[in-house]
Formats: C-alpha cells, structure tokens, sequence
C-alpha cells in the first residue's frame, strides 16, 4: 500500500538537474568557483593581514600631513581665507552671518566678564551685595535672551533676502553662538568693523 504511493510521486532525476543547470546563476553569490585549499586561504589572509614594512615612515608622513593641514586652518581662521577653513564655517552665508554678528554690538559677548563679575559679587558674604548679584545676573540673562531674539530674526531676514537660493540650515544658530565670544577671541577673526555693513 506504501509502496504503490511512493512509486507515483517519484521524480526523474535527469529532468531536475536539467531544470537546475537552466536556472540563472546570482553574480553575487558566493560560489561559481572551487572552494580554495585550506593552506591557499590562510596564506591570501596572512598577506591580506601583513602591514607594510615602512610602517614608521607611513605614520610620520601622515602625522606631517595632518600638522600641516592644521596649521593652513589656523591661518585660515585668522585671515579669513575661505579656502582652508573648516567645514562648518565655510560658505557665503556662514561668512555673511559672521559678517552681520560681527557688525554690531551684541549683550552676548559682554557675558564672559559679568559672569565673573557675578560671580565675585556672590562670594562676599554681605546680604545686600548678594541679593544685588542676583538682581543683576537676572537681569543679564534677560538682555541676552531679548537681544538674541531680536537678533536671531534679523539675521534670518537679511539671510532669506540675500541668498533664496542657497541652504540656510544652521546659519541662525551658527551667527548667535557667535555672540556669545568676545570679539577678540572669535575664530575665524572678524572682518568687518563694528557700525560697518556687512
């Protein structure tokens, strides 16, 4: 009873295999060659593994490179040669925005020194000198953030007027963090006068 039912489903082999040798191979598959001896394989790793003899020589010449490249980005930051400056302050808008920030006095970058005038002002353990330090550090914190604001739609009015076409993603942020320097200390160095148009 078995046997009659395992009779009729049986397959010839000769058709699959001839089924199977029409089928399209995948280019990407692993096979389609011999698999490699075990010594064959171990010695492509070993070659693939081994580092250059002048290894030493490489790295000093890589370390030069990179030395080099920070040194043209340090005087690219100081003059302002938009060639070798770094990513996130190269462009016409980055530049406009430094420009425009740099144009104008700003609360922001008075922080540093209040801060510590603030600070100071805190430490003396005199009541009425503290409570003066919180008033005025409140009162800092207040300007900045008006002046920021104010700024900040400013900025993206010129930035929308003077360039439609290009991205403008960041330059808004990029041109208040900006503020917060002291005009000495901004890197890249500040092109513009203060009262000039950018």
């Amino acid at each position: 009873m078995f046997r009659s039912r395992a009779k009729t489903e049986k397959v010839p082999t000769d058709k699959v295999t001839a089924d199977l040798s029409q089928q399209s191979r995948d280019p990407e598959a692993p096979k389609g060659r011999p698999t490699p001896k075990r010594s064959e394989a171990q010695t492509q790793r070993r070659r693939a593994a081994t580092q250059p003899l002048d290894r030493k020589a490489a790295m000093r010449r890589q370390r030069d490179a990179r030395r080099a490249d920070l040194a043209r980005q340090r005087e690219a930051l100081a003059s302002g040669d938009e060639r070798y400056l770094p990513t996130r302050d190269k462009g016409p808008v980055r530049r406009f925005a430094r420009d425009y920030v740099d144009s104008r006095f700003c609360v922001a970058e008075f922080f540093l020194p209040l801060a510590v005038l603030i600070l100071i002002l805190s430490m003396i353990q005199v009541g009425q000198l503290q409570n003066i330090a919180l008033l005025i550090w409140l009162g800092v914190i207040a300007m900045i953030v008006i002046d920021s604001i104010g700024l900040g739609f400013r900025l993206k009015k010129q930035l929308n007027a003077r360039f439609p076409d290009e991205p403008k993603r960041g330059a808004v942020a990029y041109g208040l963090m900006r503020t917060l320097q002291m005009r000495r200390l901004r890197l890249p160095k500040p092109q513009v006068k203060r009262g000039e148009r950018p």
